[in-house]
């Protein structure tokens, strides 16, 4: 049987910061990939859907220590334009400081993940990926851990981290356990999730815009549902959309006001279906013809189906030297658009704490580093709780009003805005000072070690 100091179920952004860190630090990591096919990667790698864009302060928060590559990169970006039914607000500015000259920039995804799995080799760690992970088996006076992989492979590990995303795949069946009963379903995926579809697309080159990523909000139902155009190379944009599993079209209250949604819907409608729907929608001088699929791109014949995490973050059982990091731990976000900047540090300081034996600070430390953007994420999620066509509408007002004397949501720029921004800024600082008492959902003292 191998034995290693930490052993890493998953090998996306969390896994591969987990493993580089632990690695720097000296020990023999190993991370544990099932890989997954896709038409834009020639070989099995990670679950590599979702978004891909990086705001700037982003980059400082994923702290990486070198730049991320050129070849990663698709697009620089110079704003962000929310779209409501009738009123836009554009935002040129993430009003964070950030050492990141412009405002962001989309990613090929699995560029990404290729580059990070390069990292964390050319510091030591190995990568195994094609075999899934069967079981963990946790000896809790030690502690230690056995990974027992499908192909029946035994590795020992004293340290283990949690990245296989917000599937939960392993991660549940480890805390499980470990929980009073029942309390792990809060994590299933039906629950803890939203459901996300995206399109390769070549547009027009007079509908590319190359500067901007684009967000629709009030012309589908849902908590935080929403679509969205991101650039990439060339002409070629991802189209994509996020929306709740399992939604019932019945229980939608004014129905009639989602532009998105037809008089003969009986259920919500496929992906597929509202993304055609929005080009016909945002783009009516062109006909769909006009933006064919890029059939090389993502998972299959230029489409992806991805789960999303949209539950608030747990703590990890650290006693028995468990971190649960990225996904996984419910630490990224559908409202934001993706979580690969929290994914990435959470990794890193679970792999430098397994490595070091430390662990049992990784629930403070992670709190202490990402805490601020994870209270901003949730407040502003609240924010959209219960919102329909006509309250986006409002919302997407105020906020303009509050651009307009300056790009950042503080105090002075909203009282400037008038009542309306004025309300906003109160009512997502409401939600601040909540959550800065608590946003953890699963408690290290509620494990039964």
């Amino acid at each position: 049987m191998q034995q290693v100091d930490v052993a890493i179920v998953g090998g996306g952004p969390a896994g591969t910061a987990a493993a580089h860190a632990a690695a720097t630090e000296g020990a023999e990591a190993v991370v544990f990939e099932k890989g997954v096919p896709r038409a834009d990667r020639q070989e099995l790698g990670p679950d590599s859907t979702d978004a891909a864009g990086i705001l700037d302060y982003w980059v400082d928060m994923m702290d990486l220590g070198e730049p991320i590559p050129d070849w990663v990169k698709a697009r620089e970006l110079d704003a962000a334009e929310f779209i409501g039914p009738n009123e836009t607000v554009t935002l040129r500015s993430t009003g964070v400081s950030s050492s990141y000259p412009n405002f962001g920039f989309t990613m090929h995804r699995s560029k990404f993940d290729d580059w990070m799995r390069e990292r964390c080799e050319d510091a030591g760690a190995e990568y195994r990926v094609g075999t899934s992970v069967r079981e963990v088996e946790t000896d809790f006076g030690d502690p230690s851990h056995t990974v027992v992989l499908r192909d029946g492979t035994e590795v020992k590990a004293d340290h283990l981290v949690l990245a296989d995303g917000p599937q939960r795949t392993v991660t549940n069946r480890v805390l499980d356990p470990l929980l009073p009963d029942g309390s792990v379903d809060k994590l299933a995926s039906t629950k803890a999730n939203h459901i996300a579809y995206q399109e390769f697309r070549e547009f027009p080159e007079e509908a590319f815009e190359e500067d901007r990523i684009k967000f629709w909000w009030g012309l589908m139902p849902g908590h935080t549902a929403y679509p969205w155009v991101f650039p990439n190379d060339g002409t070629v944009a991802r189209v994509g959309l996020t929306m709740p599993i399992g939604m019932d079209l019945s229980t939608v209250p004014n129905r009639d006001q989602y532009r998105l949604l037809r008089a003969e819907d009986t259920r919500i409608p496929q992906g597929k279906v509202y993304l055609e729907r929005l080009l016909e929608l945002a783009y009516p001088e062109y006909d769909l013809e006009d933006f064919p699929l890029v059939t090389d791109r993502g998972k299959q014949n230029g489409t992806e189906t991805y789960p999303i995490s949209s539950t608030q973050p747990i703590e990890s059982p650290t006693a028995v030297n468990i971190a649960v990091v990225g996904g996984a731990m419910g630490a990224t976000s559908a409202f934001h658009e993706g979580g690969d900047h929290v994914a990435v540090r959470t990794g890193a300081i679970a792999g430098r704490m397994a490595a070091n034996d430390t662990m049992r600070a990784y629930n403070s430390e992670w709190q202490h580093a990402i805490g601020d953007e994870v209270v901003r994420s949730l407040s502003f999620a609240e924010l959209a709780r219960g919102l329909g066509p006509d309250d986006w509408d409002r919302e997407f007002a105020a906020a303009r009003r509050i651009v307009e004397h300056g790009q950042e949501f503080n105090l002075g720029n909203s009282i400037r805005a008038g009542v309306s921004g004025a309300s906003l800024f109160a009512r997502y600082w409401r939600h601040r000072r909540r959550f800065r008492k608590g946003y953890v959902q699963i408690r290290e003292d509620d494990y039964a070690v």
